[in-house]
């Protein structure tokens, strides 16, 4: 199978360090407005999710979620989780530590196509 969302190594490391400081932990990948469109990272149930959200897959063990809606432009697109320097304007768990989560994307092939991973809508 094909995974839908990956994780850099970057990315892994300050992942672990915030499990660490905050236990476990999920990803929204926001749609827009005031936080734009970046991955967010939250404990774990601190966001509240329901049937208009998909989950994609795990990375390190944290579920990374999206809208159904959104989910529809990304649907042909292998995600992966980065980190960059500087502060973003969200409430991502990452903030403080002056990086960011940011999304790198990449179109499956066709044969990927036919091997991905399924995803699972909340709540079903």
């Amino acid at each position: 199978m094909v995974r839908r969302v990956l994780i850099s190594e970057g990315a892994k490391q300050v992942l672990e360090q915030l499990k660490t400081e905050h236990g476990e932990l999920m990803f929204h990948q926001s749609g827009g407005c005031c936080d734009g469109s970046s991955p967010m990272c939250f404990q774990k149930g601190e966001l509240m999710l329901n049937e208009t959200d998909v989950c994609l897959g795990e990375l390190e063990g944290c579920p990374f979620y999206m809208s159904k809606d959104q989910f529809e432009y990304w649907k042909h697109t292998q995600l992966t989780l980065d980190v960059t320097k500087g502060r973003g304007s969200s409430f991502s768990l990452e903030i403080p530590l002056g990086v960011r989560f940011v999304i790198k994307s990449q179109l499956f092939t066709e044969g990927e196509l036919t091997q991905l991973d399924p995803v699972e809508i909340v709540g079903s």
